[in-house]
């Protein structure tokens, strides 16, 4: 590994690090900082560079990029064991054959470079693959043809030093967007999320015409996904999983989102309904080679409910977040899809070029050679050199004898040419055929004008070689993932009433696990509780387990702070009746509908049309009851005194005629003005 220019961060570390109190720095203590200073760059540099983030290039880890070489250097055509290739492979990679073994098995799940044959594990269950000694594989015709080209393969030596491994590998497709990737680096991280294939490849067909194009992720699972906040590869898609209304009581989950399996995906339903935020009959689990997952929901709620409740509370909906960090020039560096996408096109079109210079030199090469060899054969030059008795006349003959002739040769005559010709065999002199020779030497003519005419256009021929991939491999990986618009799922909407609420007067409880006679109330999980007591505080909760309140509460319900309440309270000097709201309030926040001291003698959760004021007997007292409307007063908010009812001591109000209401006395009506 190279080392990082740290000279600059080590200076700076030194320049600010304290010296002991006498004045003289420890020299001790600088090289020991010094050596840490370094030794952690370095980690961090290789950390980054060469373990966790992929590269630009060709879009792979370094380790994934070993494994290929090593397939690439066992390619015979055939299956071989990936226990070998692990083997191999460590010659390379110097971490162990845990983590080679582990990235070839994802590798090969993602289908477009390596073609597995045996367990390998299976990506919608989360089950692991086979040991390495029991599966197969190799590369796939698409890695075959597209990432490797030895000629133009840059290598260094590996770890060790005995073998040699490819800095990168001459790609000439898209893989990093291909196969998404996520890493764990010092002081950043990389989630770059995968993109369908023939998407991609039209997307560089439109950079190479300069026209307008747009891709989004897909993921092999499949399921739906809401893309609005992608941004190019800076935000976050929404992901769920496809469930299919099987009938009005059952429900079939047949995709899953990324990052979840069948298991985690019904552990996480299993847990919502132990949490009371939905309701479930039985789960089947019917996954084989696709998924499918059975949930029935039970009486009384309709798949429809069941559906919407599965997107709010299980892992049905997730959210995964992209960040495109990647190595680019030996840095880490943080880009868009769109800019990965054109460096890509741009490499392509670089690497074709080479190619196509390659192929254009070799042609010319065998051109010259073939020329040689006919002139040699047919010119009968090779009768020159019978009668020279040293190397040296007979390099001399052959360059006389071709000296005629420089006029038909491509270039001038060398003496690895001429070593070239003297190995030419007897045999072939003898059998020789000038015609066959000929359109030998014509179908070369023919493939160096069509090479030279493909560089004149290089932009050109990259589009024939993208759509001719796009013909190939377009029908055998179409988009899984389907695109589209999420409904938001309201949680509260959606929650089944799951807790019974009640409360014990005798024991002061209240929650969902009291059985009370009192307050009984169906409750969902984010449902608060709205509490009144008797000497007039109030204050709204969390829904409860069990909580104590004491024998004190007068009324239990779900908050509603357009609810009129009525209330009827005396003080020391007056008794007073209110019509109000509650209006809103802060949760476990106490506050008071009454003034201090005062004693309620009437409450009600809605307005009576009469009530009946009993007053305590005195003196030359006339008026001993009267009747009254609390509809008459205006609503006000809770802290509002309400109206006068008189200043004589009442007895009692309520809704209905109490004991020892006169019936023949007579009853004047109060009225409010």
């Amino acid at each position: 590994m190279s080392e990082p220019n740290n000279n600059k961060s080590t200076e700076a570390a030194e320049g600010s690090r304290s010296v002991p109190t006498n004045g003289s720095p420890s020299t001790r203590d600088l090289a020991l900082h010094r050596r840490v200073d370094r030794g952690f760059l370095e980690y961090a540099s290789y950390v980054i560079r060469d373990r966790a983030i992929p590269n630009l290039a060709d879009g792979l880890k370094p380790v994934q990029r070993r494994i290929l070489w090593s397939l690439h250097r066992n390619d015979d055509g055939r299956f071989v064991k990936v226990a070998n290739i692990v083997g191999h492979c460590m010659q390379f990679h110097p971490h162990g054959d845990a983590s080679i073994g582990d990235a070839l098995v994802v590798l090969t799940n993602k289908r477009y470079l390596i073609e597995g044959q045996g367990n390998f594990g299976n990506v919608f269950t989360g089950d692991s693959a086979a040991a390495p000694r029991y599966i197969e594989c190799r590369l796939t015709e698409l890695a075959r043809t597209e990432l490797f080209h030895d000629e133009l393969t840059e290598v260094i030596p590996s770890y060790d030093g005995r073998n040699k491994e490819p800095v990168t590998l001459p790609c000439k497709l898209p893989l990093l967007l291909m196969l998404g990737t996520e890493g764990i680096a010092v002081g950043l991280s990389a989630k770059i999320l995968p993109h369908n294939f023939p998407e991609l490849l039209e997307a560089q067909i439109a950079i190479l015409k300069k026209q307008p194009f747009k891709v989004l992720p897909d993921f092999q699972t499949g399921g739906l996904m809401d893309a609005r906040d992608y941004r190019d590869g800076l935000g976050s898609v929404k992901l769920r999983a496809r469930i299919r209304v099987k009938d009005d009581s059952t429900v079939v989950i047949k995709e899953i989102p990324p990052t979840t399996t069948t298991d985690s995906l019904i552990g996480s339903i299993e847990d919502a309904t132990r949490k009371g935020k939905l309701k479930v009959k039985s789960i089947n689990d019917y996954t084989a080679e696709s998924v499918e997952i059975e949930i029935k929901a039970p009486a009384g709620v309709s798949a429809s409910q069941l559906v919407d409740a599965l997107y709010a509370f299980t892992d049905c909906e997730t959210s995964i977040t992209s960040r495109l960090t990647l190595i680019r020039d030996n840095r880490p560096v943080e880009m868009t899809v769109s800019e990965v996408l054109r460096e890509n096109t741009a490499q392509l079109v670089a690497t074709l070029k080479r190619e196509l210079e390659l192929k254009e030199q070799k042609l010319q090469d065998e051109l010259h050679f073939k020329t040689l060899v006919r002139i040699f054969i047919e010119k009968r030059i090779y009768k020159k050199i019978e009668q020279c008795r040293t190397n040296e006349e007979v390099y001399a003959a052959v360059y006389e004898g071709f000296e005629p002739h420089r006029s038909l040769m491509i270039r001038d005559l060398t003496d690895p040419d001429v070593e070239m010709l003297l190995g030419v065999r007897i045999r072939r002199i003898s059998l020789f055929d000038i015609n066959k020779h000929r359109e030998e030497m014509d179908r070369v003519k023919a493939d160096l004008s069509e090479v030279r005419k493909h560089l004149k256009n290089v932009t050109k021929y990259a589009i024939s070689h993208l759509g001719e991939l796009l013909a190939k491999y377009g029908p055998i990986y179409p988009r899984l993932t389907k695109s589209g618009r999420f409904d938001e799922v309201d949680a509260r909407e959606v929650a089944f009433k799951s807790f019974k609420v009640s409360y014990d007067r005798k024991s002061g409880y209240l929650g969902y696990k009291v059985s009370g006679d009192e307050f009984k109330i169906d409750c969902t999980k984010f449902d608060r509780l709205f509490l009144v007591f008797r000497d007039g505080h109030y204050r709204v909760i969390e829904l409860p387990e069990k909580l104590f309140l004491g024998p004190d509460l007068m009324h239990c319900d779900l908050p509603d702070r357009d609810r009129v309440f009525t209330l009827a309270y005396s003080t020391r000097d007056a008794t007073f009746l209110k019509r109000f709201t509650f209006g809103g309030t802060i949760i476990n926040k106490v506050y008071n509908c009454v003034p201090p001291k005062a004693r309620i003698l009437f409450f009600s959760a809605d307005t009576p049309e009469e009530l009946y004021i009993k007053y305590k007997p005195a003196p030359y007292q006339k008026i001993n009851q009267q009747i009254t409307k609390p509809g008459d007063l205006l609503v006000k908010g809770a802290k509002a005194r309400g109206n006068q009812i008189s200043i004589k001591e009442v007895a009692s109000i309520s809704i209905r005629p109490p004991r020892g209401w006169d019936a023949e006395e007579p009853t004047t009506r109060l009225q409010f003005s």
